[in-house]
């Protein structure tokens, strides 16, 4: 026993001395630093110095034990303190790195740090210091996980280690068209700008924008250069500095870029031939700040070099070996010129009205930066009093209070979205956007809570004048807009989304438009710009928003809203002839290239691939481009029926119908059993008529060259009738009526037979060109090549078909 109580106690003294010789080590080192220090003539305390000034400090709660701890971020790091004194003298609990941590969101006024070897779980002592703290944090895991290279090339030119436009150091973000690098502050206005006018993008973050050749070209057009041209003309009335506010650095950013108020006028300016010719002549050069002052005062970086094989600006600077042109020119090929009639606009037209008044109980989340992507709980609901009175909402912990802990101008609102029911815990949620890139979540108890409260808060940010609330909107706000006839100037339209239409309310318009998205011919985003592109019959429309978070979530409504959302018809994407895209594309397929191919409709091509395409044609139809040697006649054919039999939820000839449909195909007499059949036929809904038409007409062409692929008329029938009842085809009434369809065709659709005649020489037309393409096969003939341009004849707009 003694024996052992002797090898722990040696085992405790090796213990304890280790211990000592680690915490004398650990006094040495900082005593060796403060010699260092103070030997440099500085503050007592080195770099990472609790005096050094934080991002945000001061107290907060420790949930579990509802102590209150000092709390500072800086930099990468959090330290805890135990109180204010102990952070003025340095003496720390602990600091945690961020680069190992997560910050999220809990009920109320708590947010959770957490690092792997513990949990600090935390309560502000409001909302709005909640969602400070929250964001601190997680810009400071931003910062940990940041590259700082790129910065510190950037930074290595005197000028650009200023914000070019108040001058606070060490500025982390660049617009990439203007080649200025700013503050976070200044960004954020930048940002609301849009795209059109400051591409923002973060020296730390954006790895992938930093290329050797844009970081170049910010060496070289470094902020100096910069605004020896955008800030020539500054007053120092109008100028901002560090400590200036959100509202006046949006006025001066404004008045700076988007008007160009202290730009330095090209001596050309209001020349545009003039200045066109001057952007040639100076993009073979390396004079990439005069081409700066001729595209910002309003030269087309797309015009007419007058050289075919040279056509561009482009062109002209990679023939010359101009790399940093190039790059200027690439980013400002969809950039505005400022215009100074812009100017007050943002005053004139987001004036929300001052009359509606609403009041009562909220469940209110925290605000976030980002969408929320998860379903929040009841628990991440706090419950607050809100008043919305005088173009403001305020929320206060309860209708006893009077002092609110946070409010949202209604001039700020640039969104308002209604989330569907149960998407959160509460039933009825909806969210509020605003131009500061931020979410607030709301949450009622009733659907009839939820009504009021929407109706009331779109009223207060929608402007006089705009009707947009007689519709039951999922979605509703401001947006920026170019449309195909003018594509030069940006506007600004209020939109609401219902279900599958897009409700706009265009600048200068005394009324509505009605854009059906699932008739759309093409949507596609150019995320680079974040623009939304919306191409209808006849017009081709650019959307994008204020603010990226704003962007993100209209985006995700309109594909949502564009895309096939039920089993009907109707539900489908459509053509402008109401027929779905599925079926329009899979005809003209067959039309063009299996006309000819026998048993077509009767062999079923292979499963997998019929499968797989009808997948594609049901989750975007519009996306899909069938091609020869890609897809087979076959595989394309069976998806056509596969889409009737499978895909919808009831035949075309409606479930409460189909008996009549079966009954007419009895009656003897041909005359009276055409009448009844168009009885029947104008009695479907528009898109079902639209489709049976479609669909009887090319089953008549196919049967017309019957001689070819053996599908006659019967045999047509007897394919297509149990497909479009949704039978197992166990008698032979279906058939029958598809058959009486084929051969009634003409009469029964009331066909302008000269409109046949020509669609019929059109399909001879083909089966000829194919056949003699088919005799030349094994020749190398020469392919059709021309160009054509889409919107304007400029060289990005330029496509080659073969």
């Amino acid at each position: 026993m003694r024996g052992r109580n002797r090898e722990k106690r040696e085992r405790y003294r090796g213990e304890r001395n280790n211990w000592v010789r680690v915490i004398e080590q650990a006094l040495e080192e900082k005593k060796e630093k403060s010699d260092l220090h103070a030997a440099h003539g500085s503050d007592y305390f080195l770099r990472d110095s609790v005096l050094d000034t934080g991002q945000k400090f001061g107290y907060l709660e420790i949930r579990t034990s509802r102590h209150k701890i000092y709390v500072s971020i800086r930099g990468d790091k959090v330290w805890l303190y135990k109180n204010e004194e102990d952070y003025r003298l340095g003496i720390g609990i602990t600091s945690v790195e961020m680069n190992v941590a997560t910050v999220k969101d809990a009920d109320r006024r708590a947010f959770d740090l957490t690092t792997p070897y513990k949990t600090f779980s935390f309560i502000a002592d409001t909302d709005s210091e909640k969602e400070e703290w929250v964001e601190a944090l997680r810009e400071s895991t931003a910062e940990a996980l940041s590259n700082y290279e790129v910065a510190e090339q950037i930074w290595a030119v005197e000028s650009n280690t200023h914000c070019a436009d108040c001058g606070t150091p060490k500025p982390e973000w660049a617009s990439i068209n203007l080649c200025l690098v700013v503050c976070k502050k200044c960004a954020g206005q930048h940002r609301a700008l849009g795209p059109g006018i400051s591409k923002i993008r973060s020296l730390k973050m954006d790895k992938k924008v930093w290329t050797k050749r844009m970081i170049q070209m910010f060496q070289w057009i470094n902020n100096w250069k910069a605004n020896q041209f955008w800030a020539a003309n500054v007053p120092p009335s109008e100028a901002i500095n560090e400590a200036s506010s959100s509202q006046e650095r949006k006025r001066f950013i404004s008045a700076k870029f988007r008007e160009g108020k202290y730009r330095k006028y090209h001596l050309l300016f209001g020349n545009q031939e003039e200045l066109n010719k001057a952007l040639c002549a100076a993009v073979v050069t390396s004079d990439v700040e005069e081409t700066m002052s001729l595209v910002f005062c309003g030269a087309d970086v797309s015009c007419s070099s007058g050289d075919p094989e040279l056509p561009s600006p482009i062109d002209l600077a990679q023939q010359s070996g101009q790399s940093l042109q190039v790059e200027f020119l690439n980013q400002n090929k969809n950039s505005e010129a400022p215009r100074l009639e812009l100017g007050h606009f943002d005053k004139q037209y987001y004036v929300a009205p001052q009359s509606i008044t609403h009041n009562g109980f909220l469940y209110k989340t925290a605000s976030m930066g980002k969408p929320i992507t998860e379903k929040r709980s009841k628990e991440e609901f706090s419950k607050r009093w809100c008043v919305l009175d005088n173009g403001v909402l305020s929320y206060y912990d309860s209708d006893r209070n009077s002092t609110p802990n946070g409010t949202i101008g209604m001039s700020e609102v640039v969104c308002l979205s209604i989330n569907s029911p149960a998407a959160h815990g509460f039933e009825h949620t909806f969210e509020v956007f605003t131009d500061s890139e931020r979410l607030f979540m709301f949450g009622t108890d009733s659907a009839q809570s939820n009504k009021e409260w929407i109706k009331s808060i779109a009223k207060s940010f929608l402007p006089a004048g705009i009707d947009l609330m007689n519709h039951d909107f999922e979605r509703i706000g401001r947006l920026q807009y170019k449309d195909g006839l003018n594509l030069e100037l940006t506007k600004v339209g209020w939109f609401a989304l219902v279900t599958s239409t897009l409700y706009a309310w265009f600048q200068d318009s005394d009324k509505e438009e009605a854009i059906n998205l699932r008739k759309l011919q093409e949507l596609s985003e150019q995320s680079d710009h974040e623009v939304l592109v919306l191409v209808e019959k006849r017009r081709t429309l650019y959307i994008q928003a204020e603010r990226k978070l704003d962007f993100i979530g209209w985006n995700s409504a309109i594909q949502r809203a564009a895309g096939s959302m039920g089993n009907t018809l109707s539900e489908q994407q459509l053509t402008d002839e109401d027929i779905p895209v599925v079926v329009e594309r899979c005809i003209a397929y067959i039309t063009q290239y299996g006309l000819t191919s026998e048993g077509i409709y009767r062999k079923s091509g292979q499963k997998s691939k019929t499968t797989n395409l009808l997948e594609m044609f049901l989750k975007d139809a519009r996306s899909v481009r069938l091609r020869e040697g890609e897809h087979h006649v076959d595989d394309v054919s069976n998806t056509l029926k596969r889409f009737f039999r499978e895909s919808i939820g009831e035949s075309i000839f409606t479930d409460e119908a189909y008996q009549n449909w079966f009954h007419t195909s009895m009656i003897p007499e041909e005359r009276q059993k055409i009448l009844q059949y168009q009885t029947l036929f104008t009695c479907l809904p528009q898109v079902n008529r639209a489709t049976l038409k479609a669909l009887i007409n090319h089953l008549y062409c196919v049967q017309r060259v019957s001689d070819k692929n053996q599908m006659t008329m019967h045999n047509l029938a007897i394919v297509f009738g149990p497909t479009l009842f949704q039978t197992d085809g166990q008698d032979n009434k279906a058939g029958r009526v598809v058959e009486d369809l084929i051969n009634h065709f003409i009469d029964l659709f009331n066909v302008d037979e000269q409109q046949l005649k020509k669609q019929l020489d059109e399909i001879v037309s083909i089966i000829k060109l194919r056949d003699v393409c088919l005799m030349q096969s094994s020749q190398n003939a020469g392919d059709f090549i021309c160009t054509v341009y889409l919107e304007e004849k400029k060289s990005e707009c330029e496509l080659s078909l073969k």
